[in-house]
């Protein structure tokens, strides 16, 4: 979009519950470039205005951990969780290995835009597509480039089919990742699967391409039972002490789920910077592994949410909310509120900084612009400017606008310039194309 962005008598979102009413932002060039009361900030011949009427203007959401394409793949349903950790794995890898480049790309649209739709722009996506990982990188990235999603992508790679598909799966991807370095909206991740799926030679090789590409890496750590015994089997030693060890963790690392850790395991991720996201949502359908989110979320300031591909960020809150409720009852947590704010704004803000090396998640000057406008008049207290149960209400709130890099990709709650619905169509046809290929191999 050409020219400057101006959002005219907004309520402006802080982290702390507080709202300022009455304010007006001036997006160029990606960023918030002012931050002023109404009356001090006109729009001016060749200005886009955005006429707020007092609605909430917050950061955008990051969905820290997903699987945008994976997720459609194999719907949750109650009998594919009641299979074995195993099965579950073997049937998403078979599926997986039938997509093509063009069908991630289809599915990548439609999931991109309902995410753009439930207010997110950031995602963070852990892709698998074996038969053609440079193709479906490519898709993916040019499906959010055209529908204007902030997104960093990786490759489920692991040691599984041999030596050398992993080692052609992650050249692919450290490629990618090389290439898009300075993308200004769509990055590379360094990915493999878990620690149970990859030898000590992968993870070196994995550790040493994310050095030498600049690339993030991203990986399922401690994501079940199965996850531990396998590597204490093989190895000696639990998830996070053999990662650490190899090198894997620290600030260029996004670590997801972490069901299986103990105390000393979420200090070290503490030490070592390692952010880590998470998804209570899905503790609940899973087989139960202790106290790990408990102990994850009482120690690590590094921690955001995201959907692993299913349901949205909002619920995410929720079953965080209720976790923090049930700890705090307990009187191991003071400040429910507080911990709810870090994990859905303050750590993926800060994951979204380290990304991309600007100021994010916050409607500040000199922030990146990735906005959203929600259909929702905040009532604060006059005094302190304290608006009661702020996240809450925004979980019930629509989307009116979202803003992405200074670019308006919704307006007024419709993809700006896209059909939502003929992309479900698109969706919807390559998911019967998966689908009837695997009945018929399979």
């Amino acid at each position: 979009m050409e020219g400057r962005l101006v959002l005219k008598n907004c309520a402006v979102f802080r982290a702390d519950g507080r709202v300022r009413t009455g304010m007006a932002l001036l997006v160029e060039e990606g960023r918030i470039r002012r931050v002023a009361p109404n009356e001090e900030l006109p729009v001016l011949p060749g200005d886009w205005e955005v006429a707020c009427r007092g609605r909430l203007v917050a950061p955008g959401l990051v969905d820290c951990h997903t699987h945008l394409v994976g997720g459609q793949l194999l719907p949750p349903s109650g009998n594919f969780l009641l299979s074995s950790p195993s099965t579950r794995m073997e049937r998403r890898r078979y599926v997986a290995s039938l997509l093509t480049p063009g069908e991630v790309e289809a599915l990548s649209r439609f999931a991109i835009a309902r995410a753009l739709r439930d207010g997110i722009t950031l995602a963070v996506e852990h892709l698998e597509a074996p038969s053609d990982v440079a193709g479906a990188l490519e898709a993916q990235a040019s499906a959010a480039a055209h529908l204007g999603l902030r997104l960093v992508s990786g490759h489920l790679t692991h040691n599984l089919q041999g030596e050398a598909a992993a080692a052609a799966w992650l050249e692919a991807n450290a490629d990618f990742a090389r290439r898009r370095r300075e993308h200004p909206l769509v990055r590379g991740a360094v990915g493999f699967l878990s620690s149970h799926t990859c030898d000590d030679a992968l993870l070196c090789r994995i550790r040493d391409m994310a050095e030498a590409s600049g690339a993030p890496l991203l990986f399922h750590l401690s994501e079940g039972q199965e996850d531990l015994t396998m590597t204490y089997t093989r190895h000696g030693k639990r998830v996070v002490p053999r990662l650490e060890e190899l090198g894997l963790l620290g600030t260029r690392s996004i670590a997801a789920h972490a069901r299986t850790i103990d105390t000393a395991e979420s200090e070290r991720l503490v030490a070592t910077h390692t952010f880590v996201a998470i998804s209570p949502r899905s503790y609940l359908t899973s087989e139960r592994t202790g106290e790990s989110l408990e102990t994850v979320l009482l120690r690590q300031h590094l921690v955001g949410l995201g959907t692993s591909g299913h349901g949205t960020l909002w619920d995410e809150a929720l079953a965080t909310f209720v976790t923090l409720l049930r700890i705090s009852r307990a009187g191991r947590l003071p400040d429910p509120d507080s911990a709810l704010a870090q994990c859905l704004v303050s750590g993926p803000a800060e994951l979204c900084t380290r990304l991309f090396n600007v100021p994010s998640g916050g409607v500040e000057e000199g922030f990146l612009a990735d906005l959203v406008v929600y259909d929702y008049v905040p009532t604060a207290d006059p005094e302190t400017g304290y608006s009661p149960d702020l996240v809450g209400q925004l979980a019930r709130s629509r989307v009116a606008w979202n803003i992405v890099n200074g670019r308006v990709t919704v307006r007024e709650g419709q993809l700006l310039g896209t059909d939502f619905v003929e992309l479900s169509r698109e969706a919807t046809a390559a998911l019967a194309s998966v689908w009837t290929r695997a009945r018929l191999s399979g």
